[in-house]
């Protein structure tokens, strides 16, 4: 079974980091790229970023370029987003999601991945 499990969402203080984990069981990432996505109460789904199969590009959302970093681990079939300088507004459900990327070409955000995790609530709050 394709499974995708993402971790470490919670509250945080504006200003403060997180680094969520997205965790593939079922197929290996390596041939895959992997997307990060957020909705908040009452909006549409939006890309954060993504990174593609072998890990040599990332692009982001202009709403966090600078703050947060998509990084993974192929060995550990694990995907990160780090979240650095967050802002009320980052409030959201977070999910990965895997889409096939043989061929290692540059990712996008605005198109439809295959697979998709179950989301982690992160919340910035004072």
């Amino acid at each position: 079974q394709l499974q995708l499990v993402e971790s470490g969402g919670g509250l945080v203080q504006p200003g403060g980091s997180l680094r969520l984990s997205c965790a593939a069981s079922g197929f290996t990432l390596d041939n895959y790229a992997i997307g990060w996505f957020r909705q908040a109460p009452g909006k549409e789904r939006e890309g954060v970023g993504c990174i593609d199969s072998h890990g040599g590009s990332a692009n982001y959302a202009d709403s966090v370029t600078g703050r947060f970093s998509i990084s993974r681990d192929n060995a550990e079939n694990t995907a990160y987003l780090q979240m650095n300088s967050l802002k009320p507004e980052d409030t959201a459900v977070y999910y990965c999601a895997a889409d096939w990327n043989p061929l290692s070409t540059i990712c996008s955000i605005l198109r439809d991945y295959e697979h998709w995790g179950q989301g982690t609530q992160v919340t910035v709050s004072s």
